[in-house]
This record gives structure tokens, C-alpha cells and sequence, in this order.
């Protein structure tokens, strides 16, 4: 297991000095700012793993393409063929590129958080989320959603990990959860043997937070046994979750997070590994430091050894500590040395 910087969308030569000076070998890059409305190319691709390569570091996984690219193929719109065409075209370019994984999420509300600035411990900055507020229509302005499409000069302007407030999105539909699986299986198949040819795995993101239905859109990969219904609706080698353990620790604590972990490792199926940590779990939650949350970090490392599990982890997002910047540099810097000292005291010792 190795520890990886990531969950930015440009690797500057800032950040690239970061990673090195934690002592990382590799990034995740998240929606990163490439060229192209509806696809990645090739060339485009190629660069940017090179930039990261010339500062020594390997780029590991992309994470999450454009919502617009396939936008239309999750809400099982007109035109889904079209989006599945590019996001084919997208898959086969990521294996050309020589980039492993490609992360993605099949939940077209996003993110959300009724909460950026709670306190933690010692006055840091937590998100939290209740499903209350979340359903009440008199919070609708104060919600809180993931931007999936932000542009570099827009990006910028936004909080913590391109949260902004104004309330759900309006998709102009409303779907239900048989549907939403229905929509799922059509995009699987028609992407993981595109996947399967290039190479590469697509590794799915739980949805965040995992409740039934936000924004009148069900959220179906809500839970362990939602994350095995979906490894087993199109079978590939090219499938794989991306084990978010905070997203999987608010389904249900540390009991959830040791069953996803005995289940997909040893099949081989955990793309990469999310680990952070929340306090309670749905409908209520909040954002914790590790070793604060639900669960224990040594033992979930532990477990992650023995279910076979030998690819990278990143801190995914850490409390925002006083004085830190935009990014988080010194809350990062804090989950990176804590999970690389995870790695190494769950090691095996020769005698």
C-alpha cells in the first residue's frame, strides 16, 4: 500500500513540490482542466500525465470526468447514446494516456452537505449533513452541492472542495431508484468493454450522502449491499469501487466499512481507497479527524492488509485546521503522515 496526494484539479508545480516533500511517489488528479466539451484526447491526457512524471511523481488515477459528458446517459435522457459514444472515446484515451483508473460517480445531485463550518477539534473546520434540513424546501438556499462542472476561472472562486450554496440542481426530472438502476446498467454496458479494451478499471464512487432519494433523484449506491448489486449487474474485470470509507462509514460505522473492505479486497475489486472518517452516520453526520470518527484507523488498515489490498490511498479531505489555505495544505499534510504511519506500523515484520 502507498499513500498518494490528490483531490486537486491542476497539478501545479506547487503541489507537485508538495507531494514530493511529503515523501509521496503519486497523485490522483480530481475533474482535471483539460480541453474538451464533451471528451478528453489523447494528447491532452498524455501531457498531463507527463507533467506529474517530469516532477517524479506517477499519476495513479483520474477522478471523475465532467458531469456534462455523461450527464444525459445517468438521467436516461435523449441523447445518452451520444454521451455514452464519448465517454467511450474518453475511456479508450485515459488507457492510451497510460493512466490505470478512472473514478467516476453515477449520481447526478452530487455531493452534499447542509454544513461547511462546523468546529472540530480545536476550532477547525468540519462539514456535516442533516437529512432534515437537507429535505426541508425552507433550507433550499443554504444547501450546499458539489460543483461538477466548474471551469478553472469559476473553480476558483468557490470553498472547500468546490462546494457552493444555492440548493439543488434543477435536472428537470424526477427518478426513481428502479430507474436509476436501469440507467446504471445501460451506461455499464456500454463503457466497461470499452474499459476492458483499454486496459483500464472504472472504479464508482458510493454516493455522498448516502440517502434514499436528494433533489428528487434516488441516490442507489447508498449501501454495502448496493455496492455489491452493482459489481454484480454487468460483470467485468474493468469494474471496481472506489472505496470511499468516509462515504461507507456514514452508511454505517465501522461495521460497514470492515464488510466492504472483506468483501471487495479479496475479489480484488477495491480500485483505490478514500481514508477519512465521519461522526454518527445517516440521517446525521459530521466530518472528523482520523482516529476521532467511527471507526479505527488501525484496524481498518489492518483489514485492508488482509483482504489482499496493495494499491494507494489518498486522505480524499481532512478538517480545514485555523490558518490553512483554501486547498487545505496543513490538514492534508496531517492525514498524509497519519495514514503513511498506518501503512508502516500495519506492515509485516520479518523476525
Amino acid at each position: 500500500m502507498r499513500v498518494v496526494l490528490g483531490q486537486f484539479h491542476d497539478p501545479s508545480d506547487e503541489l507537485l513540490t508538495f507531494a514530493r516533500q511529503l515523501g509521496l511517489a503519486g497523485i490522483q488528479v480530481n475533474t482535471p482542466w483539460l480541453p474538451g466539451e464533451r471528451r478528453w484526447e489523447v494528447a491532452d491526457l498524455i501531457a498531463l500525465r507527463e507533467r506529474c512524471e517530469n516532477r517524479g511523481l506517477a499519476l495513479e488515477a483520474i477522478e471523475n470526468i465532467p458531469q456534462s459528458f455523461y450527464q444525459r446517459a445517468m438521467l436516461g435522457l435523449p441523447g445518452r447514446d451520444e454521451d455514452i459514444d464519448n465517454v467511450r472515446e474518453t475511456i479508450r484515451n485515459v488507457g492510451r494516456a497510460g493512466i490505470a483508473i478512472l473514478g467516476y460517480h453515477f449520481c447526478p445531485v452530487g455531493v452534499v452537505r447542509t454544513g461547511m463550518d462546523d468546529r472540530g477539534r480545536g476550532g477547525a473546520e468540519v462539514t456535516s449533513f442533516d437529512l432534515a434540513a437537507a429535505l426541508d424546501p425552507a433550507n433550499a438556499a443554504e444547501l450546499l452541492v458539489a460543483r461538477r462542472n466548474a471551469s478553472r476561472d469559476d473553480s476558483e472562486q468557490l470553498g472547500k472542495d468546490d462546494f457552493a450554496a444555492g440548493g439543488y440542481p434543477d435536472l428537470g426530472v424526477e427518478i426513481g431508484e428502479e430507474q436509476m438502476w436501469e440507467n446504471y446498467r445501460y451506461f455499464m454496458e456500454g463503457v466497461l468493454p470499452a474499459a476492458e479494451e483499454a486496459g483500464i478499471r472504472l472504479a464508482i464512487h458510493p454516493d455522498d450522502p448516502p440517502v434514499p432519494s436528494l433533489g428528487g433523484i434516488a441516490r442507489i449506491i447508498r449501501s454495502v449491499d448496493a455496492l455489491k448489486r452493482a459489481a454484480k449487474l454487468v460483470p467485468s474485470p474493468a469494474w471496481a469501487v472506489e472505496l470511499c470509507l468516509g462515504t461507507v462509514s456514514e452508511m454505517g460505522g465501522e461495521a460497514a466499512v470492515l464488510a466492504a473492505i472483506d468483501h471487495f479486497g479479496p475479489r480484488g475489486q477495491i480500485g483505490y481507497v478514500h481514508l477519512r472518517d465521519v461522526r454518527g452516520t445517516v440521517p446525521v453526520f459530521e466530518e472528523s479527524f482520523l482516529g476521532e470518527g467511527n471507526y479505527e484507523p488501525y484496524r481498518v488498515v489492518q483489514a485492508l492488509r488482509r483482504a489482499g489490498f496493495d494499491g494507494f490511498i489518498l486522505d480524499d479531505h481532512t478538517p480545514r485546521l485555523v490558518g490553512d489555505t483554501e486547498w487545505g495544505h496543513r490538514g492534508r499534510a496531517h492525514a498524509v503522515g497519519y495514514i503513511q504511519a498506518l501503512i508502516d506500523a500495519t506492515a509485516p515484520r520479518s523476525a
